[in-house]
């Protein structure tokens, strides 16, 4: 009898073993989720009740998707939209360009690289407020040189602030996020083309390749995958950021550079209508959700044929 119990007795132990191997990973997760639970999830589904619901100055009122329904007619909202299409493609067209071509040369040894990969990363430590500060200045005729060297090339037919002028004041903004924005690119595809083997490069000069066919048929193949992510993030930071547009322009002049987060800071902040800024937040969030699924597949597919 006490042969049967001590050997019926191991199996409900190496159960417990496999149930607990099974609960551990999330005991040492717990924390970390806890925090993101508490930091971002709760504060989104805040937010989106906030966007069924009307604000005024002592009370709010349950109002369904009044909001929502409003802005089909809201005018305002459907130019920050374009504004916010516009500033972002032109932002990140030219971000990711100039930050190839800088990556590409840094991966080279040439005299002064370090000092050049030093200033070349310089922008993405500058805080936002200095860096809108700063290029306000710059756009500034009467304290700044660009105005003039604007004239100068011909580009102007008089050196004036070309953050007052609508037709190009999303250029100044548009400018200074390129600034800041190039290291970004530049860091990540440098990494990316330090990963490459030296050896394909080798290979494919030995069989004849000109330095165009090595880098589509060898470094582009490589970066795609680094280029889908990078792109996909630097587009949902660029396109929910109104730090350096606030501080250049404030939105103006007549609007011409309001983007949607501008407008939701505008609306909640300084019109306290936070119902309708949460409903504007929970488009853009939305907006962005669909984009970075739409990257995700590109990217997969895109690794699937590497």
């Amino acid at each position: 009898m006490t042969y049967a119990v001590a050997d019926i007795a191991p199996p409900p132990r190496r159960r417990n073993g496999r149930a607990f191997t099974r609960v551990e990973p999330w005991l040492y997760l717990s924390p970390a989720i806890v925090l993101l639970v508490t930091v971002l999830l709760v504060p989104l589904i805040v937010g989106i009740s906030y966007s069924f619901r009307k604000f005024s100055a002592f009370k709010s009122e349950f109002v369904g998707f009044a909001q929502y329904q409003a802005m089909f007619s809201d005018a305002v909202l459907h130019q920050a939209l374009w504004n916010t299409l516009w500033w972002t493609v032109a932002s990140l067209f030219f971000q990711f360009f100039l930050g190839l071509g800088l990556a590409l040369l840094l991966d080279k040894e040439f005299t002064g690289r370090k000092v050049v990969q030093a200033v070349v990363f310089l922008p993405w430590a500058v805080p936002t407020f200095l860096s809108g500060l700063t290029w306000a200045w710059l756009f500034n005729p009467i304290i700044g040189p660009l105005p003039h060297w604007l004239y100068a090339l011909g580009l102007k037919a008089e050196p004036t602030n070309v953050l007052s002028d609508p037709s190009t004041a999303m250029w100044g903004p548009i400018v200074a996020n390129v600034w800041f924005g190039v290291p970004f690119f530049a860091i990540t595809l440098l990494a990316a083309l330090k990963s490459i083997p030296s050896e394909l490069h080798e290979a494919a000069a030995i069989d004849g390749a000109s330095p165009w066919q090595r880098f589509s048929k060898v470094t582009l193949p490589f970066l795609a995958p680094t280029i889908a992510i990078t792109v996909m993030l630097r587009t949902i930071w660029i396109a929910t950021f109104a730090d350096l547009i606030y501080v250049m322009t404030e939105g103006g002049p007549a609007g011409s550079t309001s983007t949607v987060p501008v407008y939701i800071y505008v609306s909640a902040f300084k019109s306290l209508d936070k119902g309708y800024a949460s409903a504007i937040a929970v488009l853009l969030l939305i907006l962005l959700i669909a984009y970075a699924f739409v990257l995700i597949g590109i990217r997969r597919s895109l690794v699937r044929h590497m």
